[in-house]
């Protein structure tokens, strides 16, 4: 049986965690060892927008440490992640530069999605009834230092998921220079959240039930809710509204100096753990929702799960790729964008794409973005019926999609906009963009097999039912069952083909059989 050591690196707002994972096809994912580190750089990134020289050295001595652990473990593998504090701050290159000269470590500097999503699979890695718990109405509450995530899954499908800028930290800062004089700091919390809960209700959640909130956040709210609701073998942590009340009140109920005292905290984390109790309390009413779960995860169980998944180690319950393109398709649905077109859409690129694997030798991400473009190609026509391109691409830019990195949403908005815009060439994008060119051929790739398969249903009325692709010598046949007049699509895909062919040097050649 082999079992593997791997490292994952959390650097967050007000804290740097490391915890060893073994790694093992028979036994799964077991923490071995966890090493924490109080450190607040939110408190400068979203105070003064950079990180000071004094908090860098300190980070970078710190992960040098860290460093000697994993080998004192051998680990073999490592992943070692940031989230807002360093995404925010303005001088990120500088210190990601720094950390790999005193350390040697590569920092991924996580996206907000990216970051929620591995958030996501550290609930799975605890909580083995993960997909049965979202198979009802269910609220992922996610309350870090500088944001808060909103993520509705319903049917074992993921709603929706938002993002606020209204996390514990940056609340406490935000709230600073009015705490010292006021004695009801909880309503002013609740006032600065309020206008962006209902903003949300009104578009994303409506008459949609919640029955199950999961309350996840920074470890020491996690820590203390599952040390005063649960017994320590209870992974599931249901908690009652009423347990939760009384935690609220233990908490709320005193002055940040008294909470240290009683819980055995830090002074900088009792005064973040007022916030965020009010937070979660505020949302909590809002959602009405009858169970609370505290899983008490952190994000390096979801870095390690993402890990193992990816190695093969584990097989996942619930399918973590399928909330991706459940995101994009209620973005495309939310700006009305016609589901037959979309769904025809995708199965004629999808047998396209599988097709042509030994040629394009693109991979099953590349798959999943090709998907998901298809499924926001028309969303700009909520906007512009004329310039629905770029509406299409600025949407795509300005909306979070779960999963995926900020290249990869760069990436799907310009295939989208490429789709009825004229094709750039790179020496021409090059000068405005800092697109790679590995990046770029993959645009191009991606980008003619949707014009393709948008040019087979220009007349959106689903002419095809079947197809089958063959690549062969320098052709792409294309077996077409049609059960209605194919002229139209056949008269307007001379530009289409000539396209394809110059990116993949094959030519697809449309074979018809009409019932």
């Amino acid at each position: 049986m082999q079992i593997s050591t791997f490292a994952a690196i959390e650097i967050g707002s007000y804290s740097v965690n490391m915890e060893i994972f073994e790694l093992s096809r028979k036994y799964g994912i077991r923490s071995i060892d966890q090493v924490r580190h109080r450190m607040e750089l939110g408190k400068d990134s979203y105070g003064t927008g950079r990180i000071g020289k004094k908090l860098v050295r300190e980070l970078c001595l710190v992960l040098k440490d860290f460093c000697g652990i994993m080998e004192g473990y051998q680990v073999k593998g490592y992943r070692a992640c940031a989230t807002s504090a360093l995404r925010e701050a303005e001088n990120v290159l500088m210190i990601l530069e720094h950390i790999y000269q005193t350390t040697g470590l590569k920092v991924d500097i996580l996206s907000n999605s990216e970051q929620r999503f591995l958030g996501y699979k550290s609930i799975a890695l605890r909580e083995n009834d993960f997909h049965k718990i979202i198979e009802k109405g269910t609220a992922i509450l996610d309350v870090g230092g500088g944001s808060i995530q909103i993520s509705l899954f319903d049917k074992d499908t993921l709603v929706t998921t938002q993002n606020l800028k209204l996390g514990s930290l940056r609340v406490r800062e935000r709230l600073a220079p009015v705490e010292p004089s006021t004695t009801h700091y909880e309503e002013l919390v609740q006032e600065l959240i309020q206008n962006e809960l209902n903003s949300f209700k009104k578009i994303h959640l409506k008459d949609r039930k919640i029955e199950n909130v999961i309350l996840v956040g920074d470890y020491f709210t996690d820590w203390i809710m599952a040390q005063r609701f649960s017994h320590k073998s209870d992974l599931t942590r249901n908690v009652s509204r009423e347990a939760f009340q009384k935690w609220y009140g233990a908490v709320v109920g005193h002055s940040p100096m008294e909470l240290a005292v009683k819980m055995d905290l830090p002074l900088e984390y009792a005064t973040l753990m007022i916030p965020a109790a009010i937070i979660y309390k505020r949302m909590i009413q809002e959602l009405d929702a009858t169970t609370i779960w505290t899983p008490g995860i952190e994000l390096t169980d979801g870095i390690a799960y993402d890990y193992a998944e990816k190695h093969q180690i584990i097989k996942p319950a619930h399918n973590f790729e399928n909330d991706i393109l459940m995101a994009a398709r209620n973005i495309g649905k939310r700006y009305g964008v016609s589901k037959p077109h979309i769904m025809h859409m995708d199965m004629l690129a999808v047998k396209i794409f599988n097709s042509m694997k030994k040629i394009h030798g693109m991979g099953q991400r590349e798959r999943l973005l090709l998907e998901i473009a298809i499924h926001l190609h028309d969303c700009g026509k909520y906007i512009s019926l004329s310039n629905y391109a770029d509406c299409s691409y600025n949407i795509i830019m300005a909306t979070e999609i779960i999963g995926l990195s900020h290249r990869e949403r760069n990436l799907i908005a310009h295939i989208v906009r490429f789709n009825t815009t004229k094709f750039t060439y790179y020496q021409e994008m090059g000068i405005t963009s800092d697109i790679s060119p590995e990046d770029y051929l993959l645009i191009a790739k991606l980008t003619a097999i949707l014009r393709l398969a948008n040019a087979l249903d220009r007349s959106h009325l689903q002419k095809i039912t079947s197809l089958r692709a063959v690549v062969k010598e320098d052709k792409l046949l294309l077996y077409l069952e049609l059960n209605k007049d194919f002229t139209l699509e056949q008269g307007l895909l001379q530009d289409k083909l000539d396209f394809f062919e110059e990116v993949y040097n094959i030519r697809p050649v449309l074979k018809l059989n009409r019932k």
